[in-house]
């Protein structure tokens, strides 16, 4: 028998040895192949169309790829509002930071240059978006067509996320040195300007900030430990090790330390335990759980990965109430929402002008309504249990895991919010859960 052939047939054989003793191997295996498949399919659309000339992801498309960019005028009159909500560039920040949790991994495990040249374009991206504004510490959302104009107002769930996309990627082995160290300056150089405002979120003005880190809810205590854990991890400077230290113990009054809190989980994320925000402090607990060395603390990060994973399994089944043959109107010009239009001078005015034409697209674009309720949220929920490092955990998700990730006919989206189906992809591999 040729030595090839010999090779082919005792492969087969193991595996089937293997199979004999657990035959739900063989069983899941087409379902294994409907998933990988549809991940594929997920990963071309977001390179076809929804990443744009920046290197920033986009919220949403028209299926041709086609959408319009705000002018810098529209940036600087805050239209259709102050925070760029329900425009097709309203959360790059937080895409591209989220998205390289699955793309780093993708490039690991291919070693392909183009998935590598793919992981540093998102992470330029990162950069961009916190470099081209005037307002020292602020992370842009997108700019208008002229490359450089912003809206006012980033948020916490844009720069924690860009924090997380930057230290996966400085901590991953892919870039070189030059590049390394690129990213950790500008990594530190963003985190010591928000250490100086007490970690609020710097806007432009009139607005000047929006948002802070250093709560003690769940979400809150998740993500601000991250940032002093990071930069401890990239600077090795003990001054943020002092303070990762010291907020892990820090209670608001009387209640849990945030260490405490992080044992919570996305359940105990009041009053919106929505799975695609929440996914930022999930993400926060699991990087924070790989990084930390105290087996004590690591345990607790442990027990809020689980809980998150338990909550968000319940998610799951909401993709069987997607259809991929209906289609109901999408309304992809945001521009109609400036029939509400009105200045607005604060960030409360911004937020309430935009909640009034929260109310109007949702009437008008029941796809919009569709495809976050159904597509994102089950999504962005498989990742969360595919985070949690406990196998036991997770693995009996596992084929409501694969339902889920190859429901979908991701070619027919129009919002990039099914990314998450690439992360739940790779940690169910580094997992074994597969």
């Amino acid at each position: 028998m040729p030595r090839s052939t010999r090779r082919v047939f005792l492969q087969r054989a193991g595996t089937l040895a293997v199979a004999a003793q657990f035959p739900a191997i063989l069983h899941a295996a087409p379902a294994i192949d409907a998933a990988r498949a549809a991940v594929e399919t997920a990963h071309a659309e977001m390179w076809r169309r929804l990443v744009d000339p920046h290197h920033v992801v986009l919220d949403y498309t028209e299926l041709d790829g086609s959408y319009d960019r705000a002018t810098p005028e529209e940036c600087r009159f805050g239209k259709p509002n102050a925070l760029a909500w329900w425009t097709p560039f309203e959360n790059g920040a937080m895409f591209n930071g989220l998205y390289l949790d699955g793309i780093v991994a993708r490039a690991l495990h291919t070693k392909s240059d183009s998935d590598r040249d793919k992981v540093r374009r998102v992470v330029e991206g990162l950069l961009f978006l916190a470099s081209v504004s005037p307002v020292k510490g602020f992370v842009a959302r997108c700019v208008a067509t002229d490359g450089r104009t912003t809206y006012p107002m980033g948020s916490n769930d844009q720069t924690v996320p860009w924090f997380l996309g930057l230290w996966r990627y400085a901590q991953s082995g892919l870039p070189d040195a030059t590049q390394r160290r690129r990213v950790i300056a500008k990594f530190v150089e963003v985190a010591e300007v928000l250490a100086a405002t007490d970690w609020r979120m710097p806007a432009a003005p009139p607005f000047n900030f929006r948002g802070a880190m250093g709560g003690f809810g769940w979400d809150s205590a998740s993500r601000f430990l991250f940032v002093l854990k990071a930069l401890h991890d990239l600077t090795a400077d003990p001054q943020w090790d002092r303070r990762y230290r010291q907020a892990l113990q820090e209670r608001r009054g009387t209640g849990p330390t945030r260490l405490e809190m992080s044992a919570g989980g996305l359940g105990t994320r009041q009053p919106n335990p929505a799975a695609w925000t929440g996914s930022i402090a999930a993400l926060s607990t699991r990087y924070l759980w790989e990084l930390e060395r105290d087996p004590a603390v690591r345990a607790v990060y442990a027990r809020g990965l689980a809980a998150s994973a338990t909550f968000a399994a319940k998610n799951l089944p909401g993709c069987r109430r997607f259809s991929n043959d209906s289609d109901p109107y999408f309304e992809a010009d945001w521009r109609k929402l400036n029939v509400l239009w009105r200045e607005q001078k604060t960030e409360d005015e911004a937020s309430a002008l935009a909640r009034e034409q929260l109310a109007w697209i949702n009437q008008h674009s029941p796809r919009r309504r569709d495809e976050l309720g159904l597509v994102r949220e089950p999504l962005f929920s498989a990742w969360i249990v595919s985070l949690c490092p406990d196998r036991a955990v997770v693995a009996p998700h596992r084929d409501a895991l694969l339902e889920t990730l190859s429901h979908y006919r991701y070619d027919r989206l129009r919002y990039s919010q099914f990314f998450p189906a690439e992360s739940t992809w790779w940690r169910l591999r580094e997992a074994l859960v597969l």
